[in-house]
């Protein structure tokens, strides 16, 4: 990894390339510190303190995504996250409105439509959410009702308050406008896909602080031992991202005019891990909604029910919590891949282009032969997903602190940060090949 970046950085375009990513990371990570109009920074930073690190529900979450903007409500807060969910709403609706579908087959045309259409839905998402947030700060709910003697959102500024919340909304929403922007830059003009990039920085902007936390908490030898731990559960991720069953594709050769096309062997990469992050993401939004539903009930004089959803559903440390997770995890990861790998359609393509696999019939047998090889590699790549998602829950349990819930040392944080890094090492590495490529002849 080492020597490709080095190699980038003595080719000037590439070094160029490099660079300006880097500023468009500098950029972003001056958005996120910078405090939106109307909110008392002052304020925000004695909540913080007055929680100190105490876990926020799926909160924690979307503020780990944020790099720590979402709890202080700054101009970039919302991040990347209305950017990722209007993209899985779209492709979960390619596979339900026609259009969409149609739109997706029609190549790059197609393609720049429905990237219209996700740039829209974004924006209408981060009204919502927007919206949302300002909502909870104004009630005191985003800081768990701990902070109400140090108002957010100050009032009898001399301004109205309706004025003061839609400017606050508007620029949250124009904040996610410009991340969206930024983020399509770096993947026009720089290295590796923008969205993910920034998501990479944002969690990476975490490491220092929540290390240190873990030493001033727990001491020198639990750091120590946390940092060994990491290094396996890194290793072991990168190990299983990379592995692929490859599915061996022969085309026939055929006679088009006077020239012979075909003839060429292929493969079929499948991945362990392929439905990547999104099940995590499903499963952790889901389990957000018994917390939600929580707020909505006498929180001084909890009944049964909801002490027992309290201690048993919400409490990332119970184990019906775990086990519900894990399972979600492993639901969302057969459906995710079921909705974006179509077997038939791969059949399809594949004989239409006069491919086959060894051994196997074109057409249906193939579709069927692909599904069943699919079906194989998920329920590993499910596994793997579900065990690396609740290591954070464990080191919940093992720290005995709540403020390391959805640290970025396990679980989502890991699986983006080792998936963005391997993505942006290859791409250097294919670009590095294009210029110094000798051929066989020297």
């Amino acid at each position: 990894m080492l020597s490709a970046f080095l190699s980038a950085f003595r080719t000037p375009d590439l070094r160029k390339k490099l660079l300006f990513t880097v500023g468009i990371i500098a950029i972003y990570r001056l958005g996120a510190t910078l405090p939106s109009p109307g909110v008392s920074y002052g304020n925000v930073q004695k909540c913080l303190d007055t929680l100190q690190g105490e876990s926020t529900g799926v909160l924690n979450l979307l503020d780990l995504f944020s790099g720590g903007a979402l709890l202080q409500l700054s101009v970039f807060a919302l991040g990347i996250m209305p950017y990722i969910t209007a993209s899985i709403i779209l492709q979960l609706l390619t596979v339900v409105i026609p259009r969409l579908e149609q739109l997706r087959k029609e190549g790059q045309a197609g393609q720049a439509k429905i990237t219209q259409y996700t740039r829209y839905l974004t924006l209408g998402l981060g009204v919502l959410q927007a919206s949302a947030f300002v909502a909870l700060a104004r009630s005191g709910q985003l800081f768990q009702n701990k902070c109400d003697q140090f108002p957010i959102v100050p009032e009898g500024t001399g301004i109205p308050d309706w004025l003061t919340l839609t400017i606050l909304v508007m620029t949250m929403t124009a904040g996610t406008g410009m991340v969206m922007w930024l983020g399509e830059l770096i993947t026009d003009r720089g290295v590796g896909n923008g969205m993910s990039v920034l998501i990479f920085t944002s969690i990476a902007a975490r490491l220092p602080s929540e290390g240190w936390k873990i030493k001033t908490e727990q001491g020198w030898p639990k750091f120590f031992l946390v940092i060994a731990l990491v290094l396996v559960v890194i290793t072991a991720v990168t190990f299983i991202e990379q592995a692929q069953r490859r599915i061996p594709v022969q085309y026939a050769k055929r006679m088009i005019g006077r020239r012979m096309y075909g003839g060429t062997s292929t493969y079929i990469p499948l991945k362990v891990n392929q439905a990547g992050v999104i099940p995590v993401i499903f499963a952790s939004s889901l389990l957000y909604l018994p917390q939600l539903a929580l707020q909505f009930f006498d929180q001084t004089n909890p009944g049964k029910t909801q002490a027992w959803i309290q201690n048993n559903v919400v409490d990332p440390s119970s184990p019906l919590h775990i086990v519900i997770y894990f399972l979600l995890i492993i639901f969302f990861t057969y459906f995710y891949v079921s909705i974006t790998f179509n077997p038939t359609e791969v059949a399809d393509n594949m004989k239409k282009y006069g491919g086959f696999v060894p051994g196997i019939r074109p057409g249906k047998p193939t579709a069927d032969y692909l599904d069943f090889i699919l079906s194989r590699i998920t329920l590993p790549g499910a596994l793997y997903l579900g065990i690396v998602a609740v290591l954070p829950n464990f080191f919940f349990i093992w720290l005995n602190n709540q403020q390391f819930q959805n640290f970025p040392f396990g679980g989502t944080a890991v699986l983006i940060m080792v998936g963005v890094g391997l993505e942006t090492v290859k791409q250097i590495e294919s670009q590095l090949m294009q210029r110094n490529y000798e051929g066989f002849l020297r």
